[in-house]
């Protein structure tokens, strides 16, 4: 008989064989299907374009294509044709060559929704609310918003001339401007909310926004500052090195900031902070909302996870995907999701799993269950899958019906033209209320536009009666449903009421924009910034902060 060693040495030729063929097999199977499908996209094409009943434009339809394959992958994975490198160089620079202003689309016109200050829209007089008729004798009806920018970017010290309409004018004007490099910065706004404690708001991640930070702080110590609120709520994030330079402010050198890993093994890396830190024993109170992502949510994440300050607001968005730019024929770009990032503790924040898409292409979060739990440097329990929580969380009021449509049709925006013409001055911008009369003015004003919205009530009303008649028990509830569709309409009517404090808020700070401009905006938000409240309220007793800071056994 023939042992089992000696079977087992006899196959093990034949074993080896296969197993280099299973090995080999893989790579060359998954080439195979590369080329293959590659093929057929590129005989489907051809056929397309000489069979179809139409003329087929292949800049148009080729990334139509491009674009439905990158959105099975992620949000994040992107295809940049040649045409929108600009666009994207302005996107991660914050720089461009144009005449400074924010220009949006209100009633298919193009307007003037924010010149920035020191830059040529602003020194050469445009205001919020002016229409732009033509650019260079162009126009603009008809154009998106887009095409509009497109427009006004140009080459630095360029000329360019705007045919205007200002507010409240029937006549045009026209306008001669020499564009610059506009440089929008990370840190646009920053102030002391009172003695002891300094304020900046930090809105990208471009180059230098650790420079801007490092500099509002030290002019905000200039002022007495002792206690410091970055507020990082709606910032989008932007470049990691940023994210690792504005950690290091803060944290001592050498310390990990954050770890990225992905399928090269060769780029996954752990980003230190090398320099000397700025200021390690400021104490620190952190601003986040479902709008702060990726690079926000770094630094958000090192300030928590080396229990360096509090975090206070809302759960940040989720995002924990790193992109690189890689160069495509043609000088177009792809921007491309390489890495998942991990925060000093361990733990990757991303909220979506896109490796697990359903059939019909959705996505679902992660589940709570599946969250893995770590630790700060002090013990304090913190949790992977969902963002990062705050450590104080503010809830927030969800807007209501009646705003977003007096939003959605810019009424405020245009109301708050009309008291701009009416009022040559205002009060400071912080200081600025609606007075009971003037916001009565106002609803007399709306009820005139004739605004037209669906309550979640009138919807759910509206679903009962379906059911109801599609279960064929309609007859026996009509007169109660109707009768809240009745009460429905009523309390409808008594919106403009009813939510008056969140409307008139919103109303004044349109308004304030019109006398002065983003500053203004950010200063009179003070007053009904929650989450700015309670920061103030930590940072009145130490002893609280202190203790928000360690664990909790």
């Amino acid at each position: 008989m023939i042992t089992m060693k000696k079977r087992i040495f006899r196959l093990l030729p034949i074993f080896m064989v296969m197993l280099v063929i299973l090995v080999a097999y893989k790579p060359v199977d998954r080439l195979f299907e590369i080329q293959k499908n590659l093929d057929i996209f590129a005989t489907l094409y051809k056929e397309i374009n000489t069979y179809y009943v139409d003329e087929v434009n292949p800049n148009t339809i080729i990334k139509v294509g491009i674009d439905a394959m990158l959105n099975s992958l992620d949000p994040y994975t992107n295809y940049i044709p040649e045409d929108e490198i600009e666009d994207y160089r302005t996107m991660t620079t914050g720089q461009y060559g144009g005449i400074g202003a924010l220009v949006g689309t209100r009633d298919n016109k193009s307007v003037v929704l924010m010149p920035y200050e020191n830059f040529p829209a602003y020194k050469n007089g445009l205001k919020i609310g002016d229409e732009i008729i033509k650019i260079n004798g162009i126009p603009l009806k008809n154009k998106n918003q887009n095409e509009v920018s497109k427009l006004l970017k140009g080459q630095a010290g360029t000329v360019i001339k705007l045919e205007v309409k200002s507010l409240g004018q029937t006549t045009t004007k026209e306008i001669e401007f020499k564009r610059e490099t506009i440089k929008i910065d990370n840190v646009r706004f920053f102030t002391m909310v009172n003695q002891e404690v300094g304020y900046l708001s930090l809105t990208d991640f471009t180059h230098n926004a650790s420079k801007e930070v490092k500099n509002a702080i030290e002019k905000l110590k200039e002022q007495g500052a002792k206690k410091i609120i970055l507020d990082l709520r709606g910032n989008p994030g932007g470049l990691l090195s940023e994210a690792v330079n504005i950690s290091n402010l803060f944290i001592q050198k050498d310390l990990d900031v954050v770890s990225t890993k992905g399928k090269v093994v060769e780029w996954n890396k752990t980003y230190k902070a090398l320099n000397s830190p700025y200021d390690t024993e400021l104490p620190l109170i952190v601003l986040t909302n479902g709008r702060s992502a990726s690079a926000s949510e770094i630094v958000a994440g090192v300030i928590q996870d080396y229990d360096r300050g509090v975090l206070i607001g809302q759960k940040s968005f989720g995002k924990g995907l790193v992109q690189a730019t890689r160069p495509l024929s043609y000088n177009a770009q792809l921007k491309v999701t390489t890495a998942k990032y991990y925060t000093p503790s361990g733990r990757c924040i991303q909220a979506i799993d896109y490796g697990k898409r359903k059939a019909d292409g959705s996505v679902d979060k992660f589940a709570d269950s599946l969250r893995k739990e770590f630790k700060t440097k002090n013990g304090r329990k913190v949790y992977d899958g969902a963002g990062v929580d705050p450590d104080i969380a503010v809830p927030t009021k969800k807007t209501s019906a009646v705003l977003m449509a007096l939003r959605s049709k810019n009424l405020l925006f245009d109301y708050a033209g009309e008291y701009f013409l009416a009022h040559k001055t205002i009060k400071p911008a912080q200081e600025f209320r609606l007075s009971e009369a003037e916001y009565m003015e106002f609803i007399k004003w709306v009820k005139t536009k004739n605004v037209v919205y669906t309550t979640q009530t009138e919807k759910m009303l509206k679903d009962l009666e379906e059911k109801a008649k599609d279960e064929r028990t309609f007859g026996g509830l009509e007169a109660q449903i109707k009768a809240l569709q009745t009460k429905s309409q009523q309390n409808k009517e008594a919106d403009l009421l009813t939510f008056k404090e969140e409307i008139r808020q919103n109303l004044e700070s349109e308004i304030v924009a019109f006398y002065y401009f983003e500053k203004g905006q950010n200063l009179l938000d003070f007053n009904y910034d929650a989450d700015l409240k309670m920061a103030l309220e930590i940072f009145k007793d130490m002893n609280k902060y202190q203790e928000l800071l360690k664990s909790k056994k």
